[in-house]
């Protein structure tokens, strides 16, 4: 795994503004295809181009592919959708509850490193919600993640040469996933009992 990674950044150095081009098409590629591992991703930018250039570079472009993602699911599938649940009560009640969704619990949705992030563009395409709400969570949102993972994937690749960092990794991967899937589930829990209230 770090030979390969080692062998892109060497690729992407030597290529000049084809390897800039090609770090920043892989993170615009990875928020449309979610099984591309974007941590890796903007490790690389954060590598290649230094922590300033490489957190800017995968912070415009994550955005890039969120908003492209989202257009394909709303002009793509959004009417669709709104006729798949018309009849169905309990999806329409999700729908507008995800659509009408503040900006603060959007942004906090999306900032949390192991919310999929593919989910949230699909969900705000097809519920059609208000690109200006969409775009101001991306905008802040991703600050965070953005920074969050190329923390991890830098010192990351400076623990082969200090386990102890490999250790401190685990730690904050592991703070940070458990306080991940409690804001998910509180935010779950008043979501349903937003929906189901007479």
């Amino acid at each position: 795994m770090i030979d390969i990674l080692k062998d892109i950044i060497n690729f992407i150095e030597t290529s000049g503004m084809l390897g800039a081009f090609i770090g920043c098409f892989l993170i615009l590629i990875e928020s449309i295809v979610p099984v591309l591992p974007l941590m890796v991703f903007i490790t690389i930018n954060f590598l290649v181009f230094g922590n300033l250039v490489g957190f800017i570079l995968s912070w415009i472009f994550t955005i890039l592919g969120c908003i492209m993602s989202y257009f394909i699911f709303k002009k793509g599938f959004g009417n669709k959708f709104d006729r798949l649940t018309e009849d169905k009560e309990r999806l329409r009640n999700y729908k507008k509850l995800f659509k009408n969704i503040s900006v603060s619990q959007l942004t906090l949705l999306i900032a949390i490193p192991f919310t999929p992030a593919f989910m949230i563009n699909i969900a705000a395409g097809l519920t059609k919600m208000d690109f200006k709400k969409y775009f101001i969570s991306l905008l802040i949102g991703k600050i965070s993640l953005v920074y969050f993972w190329g923390f991890v994937g830098t010192s990351f690749i400076e623990s082969i040469s200090n386990p102890k960092i490999l250790i401190k990794i685990f730690i904050l991967l592991l703070i940070t996933y458990i306080l991940s899937t409690q804001f998910i589930n509180i935010l779950l829990f008043l979501s349903t009992k937003t929906i189901f209230l007479p």
